[in-house]
């Protein structure tokens, strides 16, 4: 696979999953403020933290607009300045697939279609009208396009960078969320530390409020929640889960023991990322540093990436050409 390719295909994994990532927090956001229990402000400015975009919405807008939830999901949802923004990644999702159309099956590019048209036709005016629906149906299409994926392309090396691609944007979302909202939510009063309702707005933002309950039995503390998001294995959304899964696709991308090619870097980062999570103990440990190695540990691998797999290697100089140019002078 040339490189190109699969830099379309890696990326066009990390649109599709920050697209339902963050569709999913601006809903679970919205549904948080009706509540009432946190001050606006402060809810919205947890979503603006988790895009990374708290410091571009405040100098375009000022501090004061944070407490604007009309304001925060118009500019997380529709700006085309915002990298992160929901319509800026379906058009990027889309436009990596254009680029790989030879290798995306009929029916995921249909599906990519699908959601594209709807958001740019109807969808602003559903927005406006029913935002809760709004932001289910752009999750709904996020995920009925990765099933396409999963269950009509070819299990090759192109569905390997699309799954890769998928897994690491998973584990930066999942700790970004994770570290933003545990750190707010440990800050408030004792009183409103025990509402449960919070811990459980963090796991619904993460899609493992069912998957928690069914595996905690309802016993909803901080430790447990931040537990279950970080190290239950069995949860394909855990740090744990989407780690091991990018190391298994990267692995079959270049086995570690081809001889035939040099080691990975990214690869023996992958893994060692991996080893330090599994060996934690949530509860005794600094939360806030430890989410904050494995996103940047995770930005780091995605660079190497590029560098290992994606740049093309310098062309070296034709002899023919060379010796015309040598010639002509």
């Amino acid at each position: 696979m040339i490189s190109r390719v699969a830099d379309h295909c890696f990326w066009m994994g990390r649109y599709l999953e920050r697209s339902e990532s963050t569709s999913r927090v601006l809903r679970v956001t919205s549904s948080l403020v009706l509540d009432a229990i946190l001050p606006p402000a402060q809810v919205w400015t947890s979503a603006l933290a988790v895009s990374g975009e708290d410091e571009a919405f405040a100098e375009r807008h000022g501090a004061a607009a944070m407490a604007d939830g009309v304001r925060v999901t118009e500019f997380l949802t529709w700006d085309p300045t915002v990298p992160s923004s929901l319509a800026r990644s379906i058009d990027a999702v889309r436009e990596n697939a254009r680029s790989i159309r030879e290798v995306v099956s009929l029916e995921a590019w249909e599906a990519i279609n699908e959601l594209h048209v709807w958001l740019h036709e109807s969808g602003r005016a559903e927005w406006a009208v029913r935002p809760d629906a709004f932001y289910r149906q752009v999750r709904t299409g996020t995920q009925l396009i990765l099933g396409a994926v999963e269950h009509t392309m070819l299990h090759d090396n192109a569905f390997d960078f699309i799954m890769l691609g998928v897994f690491l944007e998973r584990v930066g979302q999942t700790a970004r969320i994770l570290d933003v909202h545990h750190h707010a939510l440990m800050q408030l009063p004792p009183d409103l530390l025990r509402e449960e309702t919070l811990w459980l707005s963090l796991l619904r933002a993460c899609a493992g409020f069912e998957p928690f309950m069914k595996r905690k039995a309802g016993r909803v503390t901080p430790g447990e929640v931040a537990t279950f998001l970080m190290l239950e294995p069995r949860f394909p959304r855990s740090l744990v889960f989407c780690l091991r899964e990018a190391d298994q696709r990267l692995a079959s991308i270049r086995s570690p023991g081809d001889e035939a090619f040099p080691p990975l870097r990214c690869q023996a980062r992958l893994a060692a990322v991996e080893t330090f999570l599994s060996t934690r103990s949530v509860p005794d440990e600094d939360l806030h540093a430890l989410l904050t190695h494995v996103v940047d540990e995770t930005a780091a691998i995605c660079g190497e990436l590029h560098e290992e797999l994606f740049r093309a290697p310098p062309r070296p100089w034709p002899v023919a050409h060379a010796e015309q140019s040598r010639a002509e002078a």
